[in-house]
Protein backbone atom coordinates (compact mmCIF):
# COMPACT_ATOMS: atom_id res chain seq x y z
CA UNK A 1 0.00 0.00 0.00
CA UNK A 2 2.92 2.37 0.99
CA UNK A 3 4.48 1.42 -2.29
CA UNK A 4 1.33 2.56 -4.29
CA UNK A 5 0.71 5.32 -2.46
CA UNK A 6 4.43 6.66 -3.40
CA UNK A 7 3.43 6.29 -7.07
CA UNK A 8 0.46 7.71 -7.03
CA UNK A 9 2.36 10.88 -5.58
CA UNK A 10 5.41 10.53 -7.94
CA UNK A 11 2.63 10.04 -10.85
CA UNK A 12 1.18 13.39 -9.63
CA UNK A 13 4.30 15.26 -9.30
CA UNK A 14 5.55 14.19 -12.86
CA UNK A 15 2.11 14.38 -14.95
CA UNK A 16 0.25 17.45 -13.04
CA UNK A 17 2.52 19.40 -10.46
CA UNK A 18 5.37 20.13 -12.32
CA UNK A 19 3.56 20.73 -15.41
CA UNK A 20 1.60 23.51 -13.43
CA UNK A 21 4.68 25.01 -12.07
CA UNK A 22 6.30 25.05 -15.21
CA UNK A 23 3.28 27.23 -16.36
CA UNK A 24 3.29 29.98 -13.74
CA UNK A 25 7.03 30.24 -14.08
CA UNK A 26 7.51 33.52 -14.77
CA UNK A 27 10.31 32.57 -17.20
CA UNK A 28 7.25 31.05 -19.31
CA UNK A 29 6.41 34.58 -20.17
CA UNK A 30 6.32 33.31 -24.19
CA UNK A 31 2.73 31.25 -23.77
CA UNK A 32 1.65 35.08 -22.98
CA UNK A 33 2.86 36.12 -26.14
CA UNK A 34 2.50 33.40 -28.41
CA UNK A 35 -1.25 33.64 -27.00
CA UNK A 36 -1.25 37.18 -28.14
CA UNK A 37 0.02 36.52 -31.84
CA UNK A 38 -2.57 33.61 -32.47
CA UNK A 39 -5.13 35.51 -30.86
CA UNK A 40 -4.76 38.91 -32.86
CA UNK A 41 -4.20 36.92 -36.05
CA UNK A 42 -7.38 35.37 -35.86
CA UNK A 43 -9.32 38.83 -35.34
CA UNK A 44 -7.42 40.41 -38.23
CA UNK A 45 -8.28 37.33 -40.48
CA UNK A 46 -11.98 38.10 -39.86
CA UNK A 47 -11.60 41.53 -39.70
CA UNK A 48 -9.34 42.48 -42.78
CA UNK A 49 -10.76 39.52 -44.58
CA UNK A 50 -14.31 40.50 -44.97
CA UNK A 51 -13.43 43.16 -47.18
CA UNK A 52 -11.08 41.80 -48.77
CA UNK A 53 -13.20 38.74 -49.73
CA UNK A 54 -16.06 41.14 -50.56
CA UNK A 55 -13.66 42.78 -53.04
CA UNK A 56 -12.77 39.37 -54.63
CA UNK A 57 -16.25 38.35 -54.70
CA UNK A 58 -18.56 41.35 -55.03
CA UNK A 59 -21.92 41.18 -53.64
CA UNK A 60 -21.28 38.10 -51.49
CA UNK A 61 -20.43 39.75 -48.27
CA UNK A 62 -22.30 42.71 -46.87
CA UNK A 63 -21.18 45.89 -44.56
CA UNK A 64 -23.15 44.33 -41.70
CA UNK A 65 -21.71 41.03 -41.74
CA UNK A 66 -17.96 42.34 -42.13
CA UNK A 67 -18.63 44.28 -39.21
CA UNK A 68 -20.43 41.58 -36.84
CA UNK A 69 -18.02 39.16 -37.86
CA UNK A 70 -14.67 40.30 -35.74
CA UNK A 71 -17.03 41.21 -32.93
CA UNK A 72 -18.49 36.91 -32.95
CA UNK A 73 -14.35 36.07 -33.03
CA UNK A 74 -13.49 38.15 -30.11
CA UNK A 75 -15.97 36.75 -28.66
CA UNK A 76 -14.46 32.91 -29.28
CA UNK A 77 -11.26 34.06 -28.50
CA UNK A 78 -11.88 35.75 -25.65
CA UNK A 79 -13.48 32.89 -23.94
CA UNK A 80 -10.46 30.33 -25.05
CA UNK A 81 -7.17 32.24 -24.25
CA UNK A 82 -8.57 34.51 -22.40
CA UNK A 83 -7.17 32.84 -19.37
CA UNK A 84 -4.12 32.48 -20.43
CA UNK A 85 -3.05 36.82 -21.87
CA UNK A 86 -5.64 38.27 -21.07
CA UNK A 87 -6.90 38.46 -24.36
CA UNK A 88 -5.82 42.42 -25.26
CA UNK A 89 -5.50 41.51 -29.29
CA UNK A 90 -5.20 45.53 -29.27
CA UNK A 91 -1.75 47.79 -28.16
CA UNK A 92 -4.95 50.04 -26.87
CA UNK A 93 -6.29 47.64 -24.42
CA UNK A 94 -2.71 46.78 -23.28
CA UNK A 95 -2.29 50.65 -22.92
CA UNK A 96 -5.52 51.09 -20.61
CA UNK A 97 -4.78 48.16 -18.64
CA UNK A 98 -1.36 49.14 -17.91
CA UNK A 99 -2.69 52.81 -16.89
CA UNK A 100 -5.73 51.21 -15.02
CA UNK A 101 -2.90 49.31 -12.84
CA UNK A 102 -4.21 45.81 -13.83
CA UNK A 103 -0.81 45.24 -16.10
CA UNK A 104 2.68 45.78 -15.64
CA UNK A 105 4.09 48.12 -17.75
CA UNK A 106 7.00 46.23 -18.51
CA UNK A 107 4.95 43.80 -20.12
CA UNK A 108 3.48 46.39 -22.86
CA UNK A 109 6.02 46.27 -25.39
CA UNK A 110 6.02 42.56 -26.33
CA UNK A 111 2.41 42.99 -26.04
CA UNK A 112 2.63 45.41 -28.97
CA UNK A 113 5.21 43.69 -30.76
CA UNK A 114 3.44 40.57 -31.12
CA UNK A 115 0.21 41.89 -31.93
CA UNK A 116 1.33 43.94 -34.79
CA UNK A 117 3.57 40.72 -35.61
CA UNK A 118 0.37 38.75 -35.72
CA UNK A 119 -1.50 41.16 -37.83
CA UNK A 120 1.13 41.37 -40.43
CA UNK A 121 0.78 37.80 -40.82
CA UNK A 122 -2.62 37.89 -40.97
CA UNK A 123 -2.57 40.45 -43.55
CA UNK A 124 0.18 38.39 -45.75
CA UNK A 125 -2.07 35.24 -45.49
CA UNK A 126 -5.18 37.13 -46.63
CA UNK A 127 -2.95 38.47 -49.57
CA UNK A 128 -1.71 35.45 -50.84
CA UNK A 129 -4.96 33.02 -49.93
CA UNK A 130 -7.51 35.73 -51.95
CA UNK A 131 -5.00 37.41 -54.31
CA UNK A 132 -6.38 40.90 -53.60
CA UNK A 133 -4.28 43.86 -52.20
CA UNK A 134 -4.59 43.96 -48.50
CA UNK A 135 -5.58 47.47 -48.90
CA UNK A 136 -9.14 46.16 -49.02
CA UNK A 137 -8.86 45.00 -45.60
CA UNK A 138 -7.74 48.13 -43.93
CA UNK A 139 -9.61 50.90 -42.39
CA UNK A 140 -9.60 54.38 -43.88
CA UNK A 141 -11.70 57.66 -43.72
CA UNK A 142 -14.17 57.95 -45.72
CA UNK A 143 -14.20 60.39 -48.69
CA UNK A 144 -15.31 63.38 -48.20
CA UNK A 145 -14.26 63.42 -44.08
CA UNK A 146 -11.05 64.49 -42.58
CA UNK A 147 -8.76 62.95 -40.42
CA UNK A 148 -9.98 65.14 -38.13
CA UNK A 149 -12.96 63.47 -38.05
CA UNK A 150 -12.30 60.27 -38.40
CA UNK A 151 -9.89 60.67 -35.36
CA UNK A 152 -12.68 61.61 -33.33
CA UNK A 153 -14.96 58.79 -34.30
CA UNK A 154 -11.99 56.14 -33.61
CA UNK A 155 -11.70 57.59 -30.12
CA UNK A 156 -15.05 57.73 -29.81
CA UNK A 157 -16.21 53.97 -30.74
CA UNK A 158 -12.93 53.19 -28.24
CA UNK A 159 -14.04 54.96 -25.40
CA UNK A 160 -17.01 52.77 -25.38
CA UNK A 161 -15.33 49.87 -26.11
CA UNK A 162 -12.33 50.23 -23.63
CA UNK A 163 -14.98 51.02 -21.24
CA UNK A 164 -17.13 48.06 -21.54
CA UNK A 165 -13.94 45.87 -21.33
CA UNK A 166 -12.37 47.52 -18.02
CA UNK A 167 -15.98 47.36 -16.99
CA UNK A 168 -16.59 43.65 -17.30
CA UNK A 169 -13.03 43.53 -15.35
CA UNK A 170 -13.93 44.89 -12.41
CA UNK A 171 -14.06 43.07 -9.05
CA UNK A 172 -17.70 44.63 -8.23
CA UNK A 173 -19.26 44.19 -11.87
CA UNK A 174 -16.75 40.85 -12.97
CA UNK A 175 -19.53 38.75 -14.98
CA UNK A 176 -16.47 36.13 -16.17
CA UNK A 177 -16.88 34.78 -19.27
CA UNK A 178 -20.12 36.37 -20.04
CA UNK A 179 -17.28 39.20 -20.54
CA UNK A 180 -16.71 37.85 -24.23
CA UNK A 181 -19.87 38.43 -25.13
CA UNK A 182 -20.47 42.14 -23.98
CA UNK A 183 -17.21 42.98 -25.49
CA UNK A 184 -18.13 40.94 -28.80
CA UNK A 185 -21.36 42.61 -29.14
CA UNK A 186 -19.48 46.02 -28.44
CA UNK A 187 -17.43 45.16 -31.67
CA UNK A 188 -20.50 44.63 -34.05
CA UNK A 189 -22.88 46.96 -32.24
CA UNK A 190 -19.48 50.20 -33.00
CA UNK A 191 -19.09 48.25 -36.82
CA UNK A 192 -22.93 48.81 -37.52
CA UNK A 193 -23.09 52.38 -36.99
CA UNK A 194 -19.73 53.72 -36.83
CA UNK A 195 -17.99 52.03 -40.23
CA UNK A 196 -19.10 54.03 -42.60
CA UNK A 197 -16.92 56.70 -41.69
CA UNK A 198 -13.93 55.35 -40.36
CA UNK A 199 -13.41 51.59 -40.45
CA UNK A 200 -14.54 51.39 -36.79
CA UNK A 201 -10.90 50.09 -36.51
CA UNK A 202 -10.19 50.79 -32.79
CA UNK A 203 -7.20 48.93 -32.71
CA UNK A 204 -4.23 50.13 -33.92
CA UNK A 205 -2.78 46.56 -34.70
CA UNK A 206 -5.86 46.07 -36.50
CA UNK A 207 -4.77 48.54 -39.32
CA UNK A 208 -1.38 48.31 -39.15
CA UNK A 209 -1.09 44.36 -40.63
CA UNK A 210 -3.09 45.40 -43.70
CA UNK A 211 -1.71 49.03 -43.87
CA UNK A 212 1.28 47.39 -44.26
CA UNK A 213 1.25 44.58 -46.44
CA UNK A 214 -0.78 46.44 -48.62
CA UNK A 215 2.23 49.40 -49.43
CA UNK A 216 -0.78 52.50 -47.92
CA UNK A 217 0.02 54.01 -44.67
CA UNK A 218 -2.21 56.77 -45.57
CA UNK A 219 -4.28 58.75 -42.73
CA UNK A 220 -2.66 55.23 -40.20
CA UNK A 221 -2.20 58.47 -37.46
CA UNK A 222 -5.85 58.02 -37.36
CA UNK A 223 -5.96 54.57 -36.22
CA UNK A 224 -3.42 55.53 -33.26
CA UNK A 225 -3.83 58.43 -31.67
CA UNK A 226 -7.69 57.78 -31.88
CA UNK A 227 -7.60 54.40 -30.01
CA UNK A 228 -4.99 55.65 -27.47
CA UNK A 229 -7.19 58.66 -26.95
CA UNK A 230 -10.48 56.76 -26.36
CA UNK A 231 -8.51 54.50 -24.48
CA UNK A 232 -7.13 56.87 -21.97
CA UNK A 233 -10.22 58.83 -21.02
CA UNK A 234 -11.67 55.28 -20.52
CA UNK A 235 -9.62 54.56 -17.45
CA UNK A 236 -10.29 57.87 -16.29
CA UNK A 237 -13.71 57.47 -16.46
CA UNK A 238 -13.35 53.88 -14.61
CA UNK A 239 -11.47 55.47 -12.06
CA UNK A 240 -14.53 58.00 -11.60
CA UNK A 241 -16.72 54.89 -11.29
CA UNK A 242 -14.97 52.39 -9.32
CA UNK A 243 -11.83 53.66 -8.40
CA UNK A 244 -8.25 52.83 -8.69
CA UNK A 245 -7.56 49.36 -10.40
CA UNK A 246 -5.16 46.86 -9.49
CA UNK A 247 -7.00 44.81 -7.66
CA UNK A 248 -7.42 40.95 -7.76
CA UNK A 249 -9.77 40.25 -10.56
CA UNK A 250 -8.94 43.06 -12.12
CA UNK A 251 -5.45 42.03 -12.98
CA UNK A 252 -6.71 38.50 -13.16
CA UNK A 253 -8.94 39.62 -16.35
CA UNK A 254 -5.63 41.99 -17.38
CA UNK A 255 -3.10 39.36 -17.00
CA UNK A 256 -4.63 36.00 -17.49
CA UNK A 257 -3.88 33.21 -15.16
CA UNK A 258 0.08 33.05 -15.69
CA UNK A 259 1.70 34.79 -12.74
CA UNK A 260 -0.77 36.79 -12.13
CA UNK A 261 0.85 40.31 -10.17
CA UNK A 262 -1.60 42.29 -8.14
CA UNK A 263 -0.58 45.56 -6.72
CA UNK A 264 -3.60 45.63 -4.86
CA UNK A 265 -4.08 42.23 -3.62
CA UNK A 266 -6.59 43.43 -0.97
CA UNK A 267 -9.01 44.65 -3.81
CA UNK A 268 -11.32 42.57 -5.19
Amino acid sequence: MAQDAEGILAWFDRDIAAPMRDFRDPDQEWRRLFSELYGTFLLVIVAAGGGMMGHAFPDTISRTAAVVAPGLMVMGIIMFMGKVSGAHLNPAVSVAFALRGDFPWRRVPGYIVVQLIGATLAALVLHWAIDVSATFGSSYVAAGYSDGRGYLMEALLTLGLVSVILGTASGAQNIGILSALGVGAYIALAGLWGSPISGASMNPARTFGPDLIGGDFGGYWVYVAGPLTGAVIAVAIAYVLRGPGGGRSGSAAAQGALFTEEQRPDQA
